[in-house]
């Protein structure tokens, strides 16, 4: 039987970041066996779902409230995002009673489940993120330009100064450092307005569209995710899905989607590191290819069809 799932969203389409990839995909692996829709909040005035699934701890504490106090025999789903497991649960109070009120608890890479209350670790499952594969891109040996990409609005979490002041360090004669993303943090935008002036290598492309960002990424020799905090980025899997090595910051949400044992990490904030790891990958062919071996070995994790099987799985037992 058909149930209603609303998926509550602080990110929009109009938002194209990681919080509304995840609401939409979500929405598509549920539609052919539920009836799903996406919002922004709910309230008691608001038809009741069967089922709530709430993205961001904090930013959707209210409806999860609501919804819990409403409805405490209909189930729910909180799905951890960085600053939820980075931060916010360990002082912010609407964080902490959002981990109380959900039925289920959703981490979107492993390492994550150390930051958890030993208490709720029983209610929380890991669901890798997915995104499908791209033939990789054949980069020709004379090539003009060796493209390394970042991808993220441009926002302190994300770390843009780091992939900036790297841009400034690295040697290699055909490297160009291109980062998409939209500036939410005027500040930010201005330095990589400034940086482009200043700085051939680096390029600021703005925010693109999410197929227009897949293909440019598709096209690059690697990725760079230099954040601060994150709960699992879809990005790294869009990177591995189209064959793009990852270099990548050496904290616990990157290390729970690439391995403890994955060689391409540089210390958080460390420009110099990242350019130094830009040019050996570019130097190095035996390291490029190693990042590679590495990258592939993790695809599986991230196959759109084990993504939904595991969703469905958590639905229809929480359905039940």
């Amino acid at each position: 039987m058909r149930k209603h799932i609303l998926i509550v969203s602080p990110a929009s389409e109009r938002d194209n970041n990681g919080n509304w990839q995840t609401a939409s995909r979500w929405m598509r692996c549920l539609r052919g066996a539920h009836a799903v829709a996406v919002a922004g909040g709910w309230t008691p005035a608001d038809p009741a779902p069967d089922l709530l699934i709430a993205l961001h701890a904090r930013r959707s504490a209210a409806a999860l409230a609501a919804f819990s106090t409403s409805f405490p025999e209909r189930p729910s789903v909180l799905v951890m995002t960085g600053t939820d497991l980075y931060r916010d649960i360990a002082s912010d109070p609407d964080a902490q009673s959002s981990l109380l009120h959900a039925t289920s608890l959703v981490l979107l890479q492993p390492a994550g489940l150390a930051l958890l209350p030993a208490p709720l670790r029983a209610k929380a499952r890991v669901i890798f993120q997915s995104a499908p594969s791209l033939r990789p891109h054949i980069h020709a040996e004379a090539a003009r330009f060796a493209d390394i990409c970042m991808i993220g609005h441009l926002r302190a979490e994300k770390d843009p100064l780091t992939f900036i002041r790297a841009a400034g360090l690295v040697t290699h004669p055909a490297v160009r450092l291109l980062h998409i993303g939209g500036a939410l943090d005027p500040a930010l935008g201005q330095a990589a307005v400034d940086a482009q002036a200043a700085n051939p290598r680096y390029r600021w492309l703005g925010a693109l569209p999410h197929a227009k960002a897949r293909q440019r990424l598709k096209r690059c020799r690697a990725m760079v995710i230099a954040s601060s905090m994150e709960g699992g980025a879809n990005v790294i899997i869009e990177a591995v899905t189209s064959g793009v090595p990852v270099l990548a910051s050496d904290i616990n949400g990157n290390r729970g989607m690439l391995g403890e044992d994955y060689a391409g990490y540089f210390a958080p904030g460390d420009a110099a590191a990242l350019a130094r790891l830009v040019d050996r990958l570019l130097n190095d062919a035996p390291f490029d290819a190693l990042l590679r071996r590495q990258c592939a070995a993790r695809a599986a994790l991230f196959a759109p069809n084990a993504e939904q099987a595991a969703l469905r799985d958590l639905v229809d037992n929480l359905l039940l």
